[in-house]
């Protein structure tokens, strides 16, 4: 069975739009005047979701995505639904009639398609790896295993709204640094452009010597108000070659083992990935996934080149029989409280949990590093606007200076 849009005529006259599930579209027209609609167009559904070609594909820039708070929705209602004994072909059925975006409806027909195929609800959501990752695949297929899936959905759910909450604090917290950098160029490109010239234009006709410092604004000005675009040529030029550079895995490794370097910066992305790959790591092994493949599905999701082939050294290590905690020690690159908490869990028998208590004090360390950022970065910004002022005032007092004291 197949998805297919619709535009159909009510009984008032009214035209609506959706999506149903059907065998052909002369089915879905019949299915359409049982329920007293009258069919206008009917198509397979626009909206239909493949799996990503190989290569460039132009489709994918323009195509829709489905967002974490859609994806957090829908496995919150599989949760409830399964949990409540409904079967898994009704479960769809119902995740499908709720949504209200029909991207999403034809999603969860097409998996429900699968499911009747006598395909598992892991292996049907493997079709669609742009949405339904590996890690949440994983997680499914071991609570299908289990006979728990229903719990599953839940801590997939929770993860997912976990997620959703970080990422919209880190934008949060980006909003104002970003408006203050914007605020900041804008104020100092009206001083080059408008006022610097109208304040220097009285020094044109006289004859002295002007100040290295006021030639230097004056040209600065120049530039400002006659190749400002040269400015946006140059920007763009440097962000598609630094894209490119990092095309290669070999530079963007270095460029990754240097960020791990930088103060401020690289407190923040340990804390980011770690607790990414600590919650990952909790919810696989206590979803029954075997620690190995929870390590290497868990590494997946490590953003830093660095850390992520660690995570590989790492599970190599536990594979040749050496414990988890010992393997983070040495990879050298995982917090040490991380490390003392897993080795704890190891000891105690609750690996699960500590590491569930491990990727919350992560958080905490990503909270507490985002704050510190943020509050080196504005009073740099604050200072670093400060200055140019400066600059441009003492510019112009300066051969002000010079001609008082020849008067004088």
């Amino acid at each position: 069975m197949s998805a297919f849009s619709y535009k159909a005529l009510d009984s008032n006259g009214k035209m609506v739009k959706g999506v149903i599930e059907g065998d052909s579209e002369r089915q879905v027209r019949s299915q359409l005047r049982l329920q007293q609609l009258k069919p206008v167009a009917v198509a397979e559904s626009a909206e239909k979701i493949t799996k990503p070609r190989k290569g460039f594909n132009l489709e994918g820039l323009f195509k829709p995505r489905i967002s974490q708070a859609d994806l957090c929705l829908i496995t919150r209602q599989m949760a409830t639904l399964v949990q409540s004994n409904m079967p898994l072909d009704e479960v769809l059925t119902a995740t499908a009639q709720q949504a209200r975006k029909p991207r999403i409806k034809s999603l969860m027909l097409q998996v429900r398609a699968r499911v009747l195929e006598g395909h598992s609800l892991a292996y049907a959501l493997g079709d669609f790896p742009q949405i339904f990752n590996e890690m949440y695949c994983s997680m499914v297929k071991a609570g299908e295993t289990a006979g728990f899936l229903g719990t599953v959905l839940e801590q997939l759910a929770d993860y997912t709204e976990n997620s959703q909450h970080t990422a919209q604090k880190l934008k949060g917290a980006m909003i104002y640094p970003i408006i203050l950098t914007l605020l900041s160029v804008a104020v100092i490109g009206v001083l080059m452009i408008f006022v610097v010239p109208d304040l220097v234009g009285m020094f044109n006709h006289t004859k002295q010597e002007l100040p290295a410092l006021t030639k230097m604004v004056i040209a600065t000005s120049d530039f400002f108000a006659e190749k400002w675009w040269t400015l946006i040529v140059g920007l763009v030029l440097v962000l598609v070659g630094w894209q490119q550079l990092l095309k290669s895995p070999e530079r963007r490794k270095v460029w990754h083992q240097l960020v791990l370097k930088l103060p401020f910066i690289s407190g923040f992305v340990v804390a980011m990935d770690t607790a990414r790959f600590a919650s990952t790591l909790s919810i696989l092994t206590s979803s029954g996934v075997p620690l190995l493949d929870g390590l290497r599905i868990a590494g997946e999701v490590l953003t830093n080149l660095r850390l992520r082939e660690a995570s590989k050294e790492v599970a190599i290590t536990v594979q040749e029989g050496g414990s988890l905690h010992r393997a983070l020690d040495q990879a050298e690159v995982f917090p040490p409280m991380m490390v003392h908490m897993v080795a704890s869990g190891e000891a105690s028998g609750e690996l699960e949990n500590m590491l569930a208590r491990s990727a919350l004090t992560q958080q905490r360390e990503l909270d507490m590093s985002l704050d510190n950022l943020m509050g080196v970065f504005e009073p740099m910004m604050i200072l670093v606007m400060a200055a140019v002022v400066c600059t441009i005032v003492f510019s112009i007092l300066m051969p002000i200076i010079q001609m008082n004291n020849l008067v004088a």
